[in-house]
């Protein structure tokens, strides 16, 4: 391990505040793990986890062919996930005492640790065998980090299919292996009815996306309301390969990029125009390792699109207020005879503007569930509601903080993932240090950095949770800040023009 100080160690020992990573990883060890598989779904719950054809982090694409491949269309999987060469990384990825002897020269005072194989379980299809799996993670972990409560945390996996299937494993994770980060699936693939009726063979091939928020084919706020109970803040960390663009049969990083944000983004407007931060103010959302971009060209454009597309403002695109004598007046003189002529003539008016269709007044006000009366409104239950994981070498978080170029002068939560553990992260030595290298680099401020790997964090948890760093290495520092924050009456972070 070397005696001299990490890069990360010393940027440590510098700063006034901690660093808390939201965005750890653990490379299961799978020989341990798959004895949970057995002992809590039975004999063959190894191999069918292998064999599952949903798992596309390894298993079935190295099975088939090329031309099967290109037959199935089934996407390139990663590959070589876990830094290997530093032979230390790579242990510490699996051993939870090592990875806490280590931390300090990570620079990291606490971290939140997320699974690698065990997030593809949340999305398999087969629901007896998704919830072993996640059950199997579940406990695996639980056991795995529970004496080293004090600088790590492993998340709980919840299978989001169904709320009760969502509900009973957040009871059990929660109130039973006492972890308290929830892991949702940011979305489930629901088949579509008509296809499977009539053409089972491609149902497979189509599917849509159920993001809890709008369109669902349940109501999921037992599930929101059960975060309350439990005091648990929900984080999604989903996949966004195999759907959209990202299908490539032979190249993961044409498939990789962007896929995080793709599956945060879908989730977060779901979420949004589902109303949901609305019904519930007290819970704090988190979408990791998809950075920051996605969520402030996001928010900016919920406030245009409010603007020019509120129900107040839709006279505007009303056919029934197209004044038609003087449209017939400006096509005749501009227009000449011919124009005129089809115009006078015409039997179907939709062929007159493009959209002019007769709607359902009902319908029109789209921003009605989440009662968006004005735009400083959307501002209310974007802002404080969502957390926005980003890498430490992620340039783009600066925009985060930019209170020019945001709206209403807003500074999106950004928090800081290392993402140990994954190859995003060569060497877990320079953690701290590839951080805060946006400070040194000018890209943002001692201040912003505070607020990505401290204050942020510690609002994001503590927002349902007081007592989430309890116990813990940075319990003062957390306590300290909860304390000016209140002194201070929770000022303000934006003013309304």
């Amino acid at each position: 391990m070397g005696s001299s100080i990490s890069r990360s160690a010393a940027v440590r020992a510098r700063l006034h505040h901690p660093i808390i990573d939201s965005d750890g990883h653990t490379a299961e060890f799978e020989p341990v793990l798959f004895d949970y598989f057995r002992a809590i779904g039975g004999s063959q719950a190894v191999e069918r986890f292998k064999a599952a054809p949903d798992i596309p982090f390894s298993f079935l694409w190295y099975r088939l062919s090329w031309q099967e491949r290109r037959e199935r269309r089934v996407p390139r999987p990663h590959w070589w996930v876990h830094p290997t060469k530093n032979t230390l990384d790579r242990a510490t990825s699996s051993l939870p005492k090592l990875l806490h002897e280590r931390l300090d020269e990570m620079g990291i005072d606490f971290t939140i640790i997320y699974p690698s194989l065990g997030m593809a379980a949340l999305h398999m299809a087969d629901e007896e065998l998704r919830r072993i799996a996640c059950r199997a993670f579940n406990t695996y972990h639980a056991d795995i980090f529970r004496e080293y409560a004090d600088r790590m945390t492993p998340v709980a996996m919840i299978p989001m299919h169904t709320p009760q299937e969502a509900i009973e494993e957040l009871e059990y994770a929660v109130k039973e292996l006492r972890l308290k980060v929830p892991l949702m699936a940011a979305y489930v693939r629901r088949p579509v009815k008509a296809l499977v009726q009539h053409a089972p063979e491609l149902s497979r091939y189509a599917f849509w996306l159920d993001t809890f928020g709008i369109d669902s084919d349940y109501d999921y706020d037992p599930v929101w309301a059960k975060c309350v109970e439990l005091k648990v803040a929900p984080t999604f960390h989903s996949l966004g390969v195999g759907w959209g663009s990202r299908t490539s049969i032979s190249n993961f990083m044409y498939n990789h990029i962007g896929h995080f944000a793709a599956s945060a983004e879908a989730l977060c407007k779901s979420l949004f125009f589902g109303g949901v931060t609305r019904r519930f103010p007290q819970l704090r959302f988190a979408f990791l390792e998809g950075g920051v971009g996605w969520a402030c060209s996001l928010y900016g454009d919920l406030v245009g699109h409010w603007k020019k597309h509120n129900v107040q403002f839709l006279e505007h695109f009303d056919p029934a207020n197209l004044d038609e004598p003087l449209l017939y007046e400006l096509f005749a003189k501009y227009g000449g005879e011919s124009f005129a002529n089809k115009l006078r003539n015409l039997d179907d008016r939709s062929q007159l503007l493009w959209g002019a269709r007769e709607e359902n007044p009902a319908d029109l006000d789209e921003w009605a569930p989440c009662r968006i009366e004005r735009a400083e409104d959307i501002y209310d239950l974007f802002v404080p509601r969502f957390y926005f994981g980003c890498e430490g070498d992620d340039r783009v978080t600066a925009w985060a903080f930019d209170e020019k170029k945001n709206p209403f002068g807003a500074r999106l939560n950004a928090i800081y993932g290392s993402d140990l553990g994954h190859w995003d992260l060569p060497d877990m030595r320079d953690a701290a240090a590839e951080a805060y290298e946006l400070v040194e680099d000018g890209v943002i401020s001692p201040e912003d950095f505070r607020d990505f790997v401290f204050v942020n964090p510690v609002r994001h948890k503590t927002a349902i949770n007081p007592d989430f760093f309890k116990g813990t290495v940075v319990e003062h520092d957390v306590a300290k800040l909860l304390a000016q924050e209140t002194t201070a009456a929770v000022r303000p972070q934006h003013q309304h023009p």
